[in-house]
């Protein structure tokens, strides 16, 4: 323990050579960095706002040998309660676009996904529709495939330019992202998302907007967006809605302290007030194994566990 905190000392040192100092701090409580508004402290968090802070900052660590995380906006993150050893990177700041040509945007990763959808509409661009209510940020949604109503990302990103854990930067095309369910070849290389290249296609801009407005009414009639939550907590079984499953086995409502299974769509699991990790987590465990024992499917969550107890 001794050493990691001399390590995160001297790291601090060292990133704050090149960054601000508002944007790399000691023991900042991740409750406000998560859309669950659940979490423990970071040792260091950092927020670097371009490519050349993002590989300064990951070589810096890499070379202190200092654990690290990443995380975008917090959406679909569960940040236990004792926190997250080591260093904490967050792209939520890395919203720049370049590059734009007629049809195809290049967007830092921290960029929220909904404002990307806003940006495509405003720009007659069609595409993005289906983004216009998954929370969380482009990087984010890249990593994890993100989709919803026949959309997902798959079907617009071209190019990923990311930076490895040494600080390289590396640019991949659409045919070795490796996309699947959910998936994305960021799940087993570790790189960091950087800034994401997509090709849309010339639309009308009130038929655009028209189906994303049918799109939001449709998610804020079903989904519970008064509370905070990581989102849709367990991904779909094959063959079932992991929503009806749980409402089938009467779960609506079901509380562990200040969590919940909503009232309102039954594969959220809210934040009511001040619920802990532990209380999201015990929660989880009870959706699951009586699911388990009235339909025999196992549910997987979709929302990721980080950090410690």
């Amino acid at each position: 323990m001794a050493n990691n905190n001399h390590n995160i000392k001297v790291l601090q040192t060292a990133l704050l050579e090149k960054l601000p100092s508002t944007r790399v701090r000691e023991q900042e409580l991740l409750c406000h960095h998560t859309t669950f508004k659940i979490g423990g402290p970071a040792d260091l968090f950092i927020e670097p706002t371009t490519m050349a802070e993002l590989s300064f900052t990951l070589r810096t660590i890499h070379e202190l040998d200092v654990p690290v995380t990443i995380i975008g906006c917090g959406s679909n993150i569960l940040v236990k309660d004792g926190g997250i050893r080591g260093a904490v990177v967050s792209v939520r700041h890395m919203t720049q676009i370049m590059d734009c040509n007629e049809n195809t945007l290049c967007i830092g990763s921290g960029y929220m996904l909904k404002d990307a959808s806003e940006f495509a509409w405003e720009n007659s661009l069609s595409g993005l529709e289906f983004a216009i209510g998954i929370p969380g940020t482009l990087g984010g949604a890249v990593f994890m495939n993100a989709g919803a109503y026949d959309g997902e990302m798959s079907h617009v990103v071209t190019a990923v330019r990311a930076v490895d854990f040494q600080g390289n930067i590396k640019e991949y095309d659409a045919s070795h992202l490796d996309f699947a369910y959910r998936h994305s070849v960021f799940h087993d290389n570790h790189e960091v998302i950087g800034e994401v290249i997509m090709t849309l296609k010339p639309g009308d801009k009130d038929t655009i907007k028209a189906r994303m407005d049918e799109l939001t009414e449709k998610r804020e009639s079903k989904q519970p967006l008064e509370y905070a939550s990581a989102g849709s907590t367990f991904k779909r079984p094959p063959g079932y809605f992991a929503g009806t499953l749980i409402e089938q086995t009467g779960l609506k409502g079901l509380s562990v302290g200040d969590a919940q299974v909503s009232h309102k769509h039954a594969g959220f699991v809210i934040n009511t007030g001040s619920a802990s990790a532990k209380d999201v987590l015990d929660l989880i465990a009870e959706v699951q194994r009586r699911v388990y024992d009235r339909h025999g499917v196992h549910l997987e969550p979709e929302v990721r566990m980080i950090g410690e107890d």
